[in-house]
């Protein structure tokens, strides 16, 4: 009677430790595909010149990576470094994003500039953002598969909106894109300037030449609260969009 308890309670360790070495693999299965799913973003420098005034580089493959391709453009006007750190906070940590994201990063390292130094548009730091987008973020998104970029900017509160995204170019898909973002988020508004300085080194010629872009700009000053949930806002919003 004793040996058939000592059988049956071997019986059971035997099953015990088969059933915990079952969940010890599992969970270990579980946590590789996580290192690998996370392993596919990666960050590349585009430019790293002596001989610019900054350097560009990209972080790819954000989200979903069999999803559409969107871009994110930040740092082609360098004093609205507080936006631009925002989006890039936030976009990589998101989870179950429809679409696969690559933020193009422009870091202007000589003649930055600050607010209050009555610098204009044309200020030296502004403009050296803009050669960089042009020589390397442009042909980049060109020729990347992209079905949208958006360029995120901020400003100093002179326009009728704080918060508000537009095309640079009028009765374009990029303007439709944009208006349908505007419609789905409750603190961001369409509103078209005039004109813009970056325009013709980004926006513009990626509109004419078949990729949709359009502008997110943020109040500069805003508290990073409310930059945080209107860049949420903008996220989710552009992960919605369904692509002509």
């Amino acid at each position: 009677m004793v040996k058939k308890e000592h059988i049956i309670i071997s019986i059971l360790v035997i099953l015990i430790l088969i059933f915990g070495m079952l969940i010890i693999n599992e969970t270990l299965l579980k946590g590789d595909a996580k290192t690998n799913e996370s392993s596919k973003v990666t960050r590349e420098v585009l430019s790293n010149s002596t001989d610019e005034p900054g350097t560009v580089e990209v972080i790819k493959n954000i989200g979903n990576p069999n999803g559409k391709r969107i871009a994110y453009v930040v740092g082609v006007h360098p004093l609205e470094y507080q936006t631009h750190q925002t989006l890039v906070r936030m976009l990589p940590e998101m989870d179950n994003l429809t679409n696969c994201y690559d933020i193009y990063i422009i870091n202007v390292t000589e003649d930055v500039g600050h607010y209050g130094d009555g610098s204009s548009d044309n200020s030296q730091g502004r403009q050296n953002g803009q050669n960089l987008a042009y020589r390397y973020v442009y042909p980049e998104i060109l020729n990347g598969n992209y079905e949208l970029a958006v360029d995120v900017h901020s400003n100093v509160g002179a326009y009728p909106y704080r918060t508000f995204v537009f095309s640079p170019v009028k009765e374009h898909t990029s303007a439709e894109y944009a208006r349908n973002v505007a419609d789905s988020c409750e603190n961001i508004s369409y509103y078209a300037p005039d004109s813009t300085t970056s325009g013709p080194f980004l926006t513009i010629p990626l509109n004419e030449h078949g990729i949709p872009a359009f502008y997110f700009e943020e109040y500069s000053f805003a508290p990073q609260d409310d930059k945080d949930k209107h860049m949420m806002e903008l996220i989710f919003a552009v992960d919605k969009l369904k692509f002509i």
